[in-house]
């Protein structure tokens, strides 16, 4: 496909989310929001966007696209909807289909940015002033889009309500841990008929008991990571059965631990393990990077709590040299599911990273500069939206431009950005 037909392909892409939006009035915003995130931008906030889609008339199409984003009441959800059936129209759903948990830091300054606090910022790997915003990816082994993205909002902001009421927080907006986001976005995604998928997480989320019941509710299979620390009972041990019952009440249901029924944390039993457990196994991560490591798998019951729970997967990593474990993996799939499915299954959660590098670098995710709830969704939401045409022209093998690779119109020779020293009247 040439440049001319990727352009009017991209054009009809637009036309049809613009459908979502609710009034005919908002396509504009849509459309030239879009247009300006595919150009090789430094910054792709409001003004320097409005700055090259409209050159002439920058303070009017600033004042139009603020006004889009950060107060237009646009239905989020029905937007990705939309590119999700895009991408998703050009997936080869045949084989195996992921849904990924994630989640993304933004460092922000100050305190009045929607949800901003001193949290751990996985962008950085370390506790910052940021914002976090959970989502929920749909992935197969050739590409991935996010089709949910809600902002988490630290207690702190929950139950403050003149700040909540600044930024525009909805009043039905509780505070909510980062894996009951997640679950509710899953539940949410089972409920829309997005197709199924093998769920995939890191630790943070897979270590928590009750967002896995929450998995194995929905019926849903799950490869996803747990902490060193994690207790299961290890092949041929298991808790004490519940007491004898004495013919009155309700029969015992609680397993018991006693000094010879006790479980180990996963470290334990992958130490304990003789070498010739572990094989190595390759995996591809993109079309060229091909990995290997060591890896042992071990069927298990999970140690939480006093039921008895179903016997899953442990996938173990120990790369050769290495004084210890790297990783380990809990997966629900069938007792069957061979080492190298497993293996390719829990490793296939790398895509989440690469949408993120490229909804960052390429398309401005981050480069929000309002403090509002509802612009900091539209602007993720916007940059999803462009971020999927160029997902689904990977997979069409299309020649479409890259956003470096667009034409940039040139600016007036009187335009001053936002703060210039120069300046003689900020803008609004």
């Amino acid at each position: 496909m040439g440049t001319r037909d990727g352009d009017r392909g991209f054009e009809s892409y637009l036309d049809v989310l613009s459908e979502a939006l609710g009034h005919a009035d908002r396509a504009a915003g849509l459309k030239d929001y879009c247009r300006g995130l595919l150009l090789p931008l430094e910054r792709k906030s409001i003004e320097p966007l409005a700055a090259h889609v409209a050159p002439e008339q920058v303070r009017a199409r600033h004042q139009a696209l603020h006004h889009f984003v950060a107060k237009s009441e646009w239905s989020d959800e029905a937007v990705l909807e939309r590119v999700r059936a895009h991408v998703t129209a050009q997936m080869d759903l045949g084989g195996e289909v992921f849904w990924i948990v994630d989640d993304t830091g933004f460092r922000k300054k100050g305190r009045h940015s929607v949800g901003v606090a001193r949290q751990y910022c996985g962008e950085i790997g370390k506790q910052d002033n940021c914002q976090v915003a959970v989502s929920l990816s749909l992935g197969t082994a050739a590409a991935s889009v996010p089709v949910a993205w809600q902002l988490y909002l630290p207690e702190e902001w929950a139950r403050d309500t003149p700040r909540r009421t600044r930024a525009g927080v909805p009043p039905d907006v509780a505070f909510a841990t980062k894996p009951e986001i997640a679950l509710a976005q899953i539940r949410q995604a089972v409920g829309s008929g997005v197709p199924l998928g093998i769920v995939l997480a890191d630790a943070a989320y897979g270590t928590n008991t009750q967002w896995r019941d929450g998995l194995v509710a929905l019926e849903l299979h799950y490869g996803v990571g747990v902490v060193s620390s994690l207790n299961v009972w290890a092949p041929g041990t298991a808790p004490v059965p519940p007491a004898p019952w004495s013919g009155q009440g309700r029969p015992p249901v609680r397993h018991r631990r006693d000094s010879e029924h006790m479980p180990v944390s996963v470290k334990t039993l992958a130490q304990s393990l003789d070498s010739r457990a572990f094989r190595t196994v390759q995996w591809r991560e993109g079309s060229n990077a091909t990995l290997s490591s060591r890896f042992a798998t071990v069927r298990v019951r999970a140690a939480q709590g006093d039921r008895l729970r179903p016997e899953e997967w442990l996938v173990i990593e120990w790369p050769k040299g290495d004084a210890e474990p790297f990783r380990y993996w809990l997966s629900n799939l069938s007792s069957k599911t061979s080492l190298k499915t497993l293996v390719n299954t829990v490793k296939a959660r790398w895509r989440i990273e690469r949408d993120y590098q490229d909804l960052k670098q390429e398309f401005g995710l981050d480069h929000y500069e309002g403090r509002g709830w509802r612009g900091f969704h539209h602007h993720a939401t916007l940059c999803i939206a462009a971020y999927g045409f160029l997902v689904g022209q990977r997979l069409s093998g299309a020649r479409q431009k890259k956003p470096s690779e667009r034409t940039q119109p040139p600016l007036p020779d009187n335009y001053l950005p936002r703060g210039s020293a120069t300046r003689s009247t900020p803008r609004s």
